[in-house]
């Protein structure tokens, strides 16, 4: 019998011994008013040459155009016509064999072709289209058993069961072998399943055999005929039952697989729901079919990742850390990562738990959490190729900049941390990191040099006294720059270390002056490049480093707000060479505060009077001179004068007097006082200052400059020169020229002089007696005039 798929049509093929087979085509819709059994749409009797063989094999196809009826004979005849509306039908035998047919099936294509099985070949026979007329070929040189061959729906390539295996034809040949042994007496498809039949005397598979489609080796058969139902795609029994009886056929039909056994027992079975098979195979660990199967029926991606994760389970527990890595991995989307983290904790396990960290930022569900243990896997695994991979990644960000940048730095790898930094226009992070941890200042000191205004002034006085350690003359330099308002930023700034000239390398070779140039546009970002790699020196060797502009930029530079200089005095307090060159740089701009100028000039005078005080000899006498130049203002242009009016005196540079003279005094900078006094008029105080501190040369030099226009002076210098034998002895011919110049314009009477001479015992008669004769002379010659003229005067009053 065969069902008309898709119609209420029956077709069915009756013999007997005596007469030829009979087919017809039954209406089951339709039923006889009389009988009530259902029409009979169409009878014919099929033609074997009046041969009396029974029929072995029967196909035809779904509409009825073609059926093929194969005899144990060898014959197989084909019927052609439309049997549903009996309007004639022709036969015609189409192939005949000394084997008797054992199958029969069609094969629907551009061509129909007649697959036919004898108990010795394999055949293929076109029987329409291109080909036809031509005689069947052998597909294979072994037969089969009647009802052991079957089509398969999907590939329309027949299946052939043998003792040995089952076995796959196409048009062109064998194809693929499935080892399936034991004696078969019946086979059919079923959805993507095969079900085989084995009589009674072999009722059991081999141990072996089973073992390779999944089953235990330990299942027990009883010797009955059993229907087993094979997945050929994934290897595996389906089921398997042993049945009462004998099995007469089997089919598949409204969804289900019917076998029909000798005691008329009629057995369904139908599949399980998808989650049961998935369940049963999760049971018996059968992982891989499992995901096969998923991915055969198209569940959707969530599904499958929990097979994935199953399995990975599994093999975790196997002890399989590798493979359950990969299957972690193909379920990332939906496990929760941390339950797979903490299994691979483990330091022995550290690079599959860095494969899978990995995958997580590339699926955007890494947290800074996971970000942070990432890059703890790399440092201790020392892998910096990695590190910069992951920091390097092209497209959006996939962590958290912030922790990166933290465990970079943490880890040592500070040049990633600054290549993180910069790529993300975190320049305060930037300079943090060169400085702090790298120990790279010229680098960041040309890296601040790159910025804008503000950004640079930001940096540059945060780590300005570090700065100053490491590289004085150019961060003394951008101090210069930013507070005289000419800060440029430095489009290509480079660091260049150079080396003494008087360190020779062995063999004879001097060192360059420049020994290596780095140029900041290749140092950030990467490739990284270290000042200790390229620059390394032998023990006890000094380098300056420097930051050089190797392009002139005409540009203008930026406007930006000046600020005040006394916020710079704070990071020079250890370095007052570069200070006073800050401070030195200021007086000479024009666009100063009158209340910047002045803490200016009384911070510069200070500095001057502070290395005169810490110096001695030549150098000392150079810092006092330039204390000297500063406030008498020789060094400094007429156009920056700031007048100050103190006491009917004008000091012609902005520093009020009285820290000139506080200044002077702590520092025993007598010059200074000496000026002040000197504005002011003040000659004597000038004077007495020297003679106070017992500078004869100097009171002697105050004198000769003073005295023209301050005659007291001389009575007090002759005071001071007679007041010890040494100071006398210092004065040596200036107090004879004291004396005649006393004595000249009458300053003092000579008793005032005796009276000052005697008044120690410093002064002796031998040198005074000079002095007193020519006064005693000049005496008498004044009473002789005067008497004289008093003669003259009486004899004229006299004669009148």
């Amino acid at each position: 019998m065969k069902q008309v798929a898709g119609t209420s049509l029956l077709v069915t093929i009756a013999e007997t011994l005596t007469s030829e087979p009979t087919l017809k085509v039954w209406a089951l819709d339709k039923l006889e008013k009389k009988t009530g059994v259902p029409r009979c749409q169409s009878s014919l009797v099929i033609q074997n040459g009046r041969k009396q063989f029974p029929i072995s094999a029967f196909a035809a196809l779904d509409d009825l155009s073609q059926l093929a009826v194969g005899f144990a004979n060898g014959a197989v005849t084909v019927i052609r016509g439309d049997l549903i509306h009996d309007r004639g039908a022709k036969q015609r035998t189409v192939f005949e064999s000394d084997e008797p047919i054992t199958g029969i099936q069609f094969r629907e294509g551009n061509v129909t072709a007649l697959y036919i099985a004898t108990t010795a070949r394999i055949l293929i026979l076109v029987i329409s289209g291109r080909g036809q007329g031509q005689h069947a070929r052998t597909l294979d040189d072994v037969g089969c058993a009647v009802s052991c061959m079957t089509i398969d729906p999907a590939t329309h390539d027949v299946v052939v069961a043998r003792n040995d295996a089952i076995y796959y034809y196409g048009l062109h040949g064998r194809g693929s072998v499935h080892n399936v042994d034991g004696q078969k007496t019946l086979i059919t498809t079923y959805h993507d399943y095969i079900a085989i039949v084995y009589p009674t005397a072999t009722a059991s598979l081999s141990k072996t055999t089973l073992g390779s489609y999944g089953a235990s080796p330990g299942t027990n058969f009883n010797k009955t005929s059993t229907l087993t139902i094979l997945n050929m795609d994934f290897h595996f029994i389906a089921h398997t039952e042993p049945l009462p009886s004998l099995i007469k056929t089997c089919f598949a039909e409204w969804g289900n697989l019917f076998a029909l056994t000798l005691d008329g027992k009629l057995f369904r079975y139908h599949e399980k729901p998808l989650q049961q098979k998935f369940e049963m195979l999760f049971q018996r660990n059968l992982y891989v079919l499992a995901i096969q199967l998923a991915q055969r029926v198209g569940v959707d991606q969530a599904q499958q990742n929990v097979i994935f994760r199953k399995y990975g389970d599994y093999l975790y527990q196997k002890k399989d850390y590798d493979t359950a890595m990969q299957q972690y991995l193909r379920a990332i989307e939906n496990t929760e990562p941390s339950v797979v983290i903490r299994k691979y904790l483990d330091t022995q396990r550290i690079h599959n738990l860095v494969d899978y960290l990995e995958e997580l930022h590339e699926h955007n569900k890494a947290t800074s959490d996971y970000t942070i243990l990432l890059l703890n896997c790399y440092a201790k695994l020392k892998d910096v190729d990695k590190l910069e991979a992951f920091i390097k990644a092209p497209g959006e960000q996939r962590f958290d900049m912030d922790t990166a940048i933290s465990m970079c730095r943490q880890g040592g790898y500070f040049d990633q941390a600054a290549y993180l930094a910069r790529k993300y226009s975190e320049h305060d992070l930037v300079v943090s990191i060169l400085i702090e941890d790298s120990k790279k200042y010229a680098e960041a000191l040309a890296y601040v040099w790159r910025l804008q205004p503000q950004s640079a002034f930001d940096n540059f006085s945060k780590y300005a006294t570090v700065l100053l350690e490491h590289c004085s003359e150019d961060t003394t330099q951008i101090f210069i720059d930013y507070y005289t308002g000419r800060f440029r930023p430095k489009k290509d700034a480079v660091v260049v270390t150079t080396i003494p000239a008087n360190q020779v390398q062995s063999g004879g070779f001097v060192s360059t002056a420049s020994s290596a140039v780095q140029n900041l546009a290749a140092l950030l970002p990467l490739p990284y490049m270290s000042m200790s790699d390229t620059n390394s020196n032998k023990a006890g060797e000094k380098t300056e480093t420097r930051v050089v502009e190797s392009v002139d930029d005409t540009e203008p530079p930026p406007k930006y707000d000046i600020p005040k200089p006394r916020s710079a005095f704070s990071a020079f307090v250890d370095h007052p060479k570069e200070f006073i060159e800050f401070l030195e740089a200021l007086v000479k701009t024009d666009n100063l505060a009158k209340e910047d100028r002045t803490d200016i000039y009384t911070t510069l005078f200070e500095m001057y009077l502070r290395n005169a005080n810490q110096q001695s000899g030549e150098e000392k006498r150079t810092w006092e001179t330039k204390a000297q130049k500063l406030i008498e203002g020789n060094e400094v242009n007429q156009q920056h004068y700031s007048f100050i009016h103190l006491t009917n005196f004008t000091l012609q540079i902005p520093i009020a007097t009285s820290n000139v003279l506080l200044l002077s005094d702590l520092s025993r900078f007598t010059t200074g006082t000496t000026l002040v006094r000197e504005h002011q008029n003040l000659h004597l105080d000038i004077f007495r200052s020297y003679t106070s501190a017992k500078d004869t040369t100097g009171a002697i030099r105050a004198l000769n400059k003073y005295g023209p226009e301050e005659p007291q002076l001389y009575p007090a210098a002759l005071a001071y020169f007679v007041s010890s034998p040494q100071i006398l002895a210092e004065a040596g011919d200036e107090f004879d020229r004291v004396l005649r110049r006393i004595d000249e314009e009458g300053l003092m009477a000579p008793l005032q002089v005796i009276q000052t001479l005697s008044g120690n015992a410093v002064a002796t008669m031998g040198l005074v007696k000079r002095y007193l004769m020519e006064s005693i002379g000049r005496e008498r010659e004044e009473i002789a005039a005067v008497s004289r003229r008093c003669v003259i005067s009486l004899v004229s009053t006299t004669v009148c």
